[in-house]
């Protein structure tokens, strides 16, 4: 078997079958990618608020590859083990104007860059949020031709932001074109489920992976198996949002979440959006009792302890 390593200098910014591989590799065989934070370089550790204002989005999200794995082929699925996720030593978190779940009421640009070890990242001082790295972006050619954004997923996968895609786990994703084209990028060191403030912990990473092919195995859209690393345990507090409307009972609940926040900790409402977009859960709670459905955001007490 070999191992292969690409830099991050072989990256793209959209999802395009036509995209030269960047290796090739036969199923079973083992690569180590290197990515960027997801600011694709706009962003360094001295970065700041007048940074986020002129954030160009064409170029966020990049992604490194494409690897092309020998006979893959459309009705296949791609598996992925995950091996290990090398982080930087820092990452960052934004409000990003027109951006996240509360855009229209967070309108300013909002920046705190966190430093990240082994187990915490210091979103601010004394604010510790535990490690859990995952790979947000990662996903396979599409079928049609021409380019395609990188930011929406799709079914073969893409931007999910799944905070699950951690090492250990195994993802599934459907093959669309021959050889599959796997890229991924937007590695984080910690998100919370729903990644609310349309941001994580965005941090810069080296991914070791292992991929295989599963001949025949079509799927329909892209499938985890999860490893206990990115389990969380432990008392919560659990803020909810409950009406016929999906989208709005998350917001409820997420604005529940930040005034909980600011009244146990004293922080800024923006930074306690922050916090809940990296370290906070929503959940669909009850989607059965007509009319009404009740979501729900769950925080670990552990989390608020040291806040300032």
């Amino acid at each position: 078997m070999h191992s292969f390593h690409i830099p991050s200098a072989q990256s793209h910014f959209t999802w395009n079958r036509a995209y030269p591989a960047a290796a090739v590799v036969d199923s079973g065989e083992t690569v180590r990618l290197e990515i960027s934070n997801a600011s694709g370089g706009q962003f360094g550790q001295d970065a700041t608020v007048d940074d986020v204002a002129h954030l160009d989005f064409s170029r966020v999200n990049p992604v490194t590859g494409p690897i092309y794995v020998r006979d893959a082929e459309p009705g296949d699925a791609l598996i992925v083990e995950v091996l290990s996720i090398d982080l930087d030593t820092w990452g960052w978190t934004a409000n990003i104007p027109g951006f996240g779940l509360l855009a229209d009421e967070f309108t300013s640009p909002h920046l705190r860059i966190s430093k990240v070890t082994e187990h915490r990242a210091e979103l601010l001082p004394g604010l510790r949020i535990p490690v859990v790295p995952f790979i947000g972006t990662i996903g396979l050619a599409l079928a049609a031709d021409g380019d395609h954004p990188i930011v929406p997923p799709s079914a073969q996968g893409g931007n999910m932001d799944v905070r699950h895609i951690t090492p250990g786990a195994r993802l599934w994703l459907p093959v669309a074109v021959p050889g599959a084209l796997l890229s991924l990028g937007d590695t984080h060191s910690a998100q919370g489920d729903g990644e609310v403030c349309g941001t994580a912990i965005e941090t810069s990473s080296q991914v070791t992976l292992r991929v295989h092919v599963a001949k025949g195995r079509g799927l329909r859209f892209p499938m985890v198996e999860t490893h206990p690393i990115s389990a969380r345990a432990g008392r919560a507090i659990a803020t909810t949002g409950i009406g016929p409307d999906l989208f709005e009972a998350a917001r409820a609940a997420t604005r529940g979440m930040i005034e909980e926040i600011s009244r146990r900790t004293g922080l800024d409402d923006i930074d306690a959006y922050l916090l809940a977009s990296v370290a906070a859960d929503l959940r669909i709670s009850e989607i059965v009792d007509q009319p009404n459905w009740v979501v729900s955001m769950h925080l670990e007490k552990d989390v608020l302890e040291g806040a300032p």
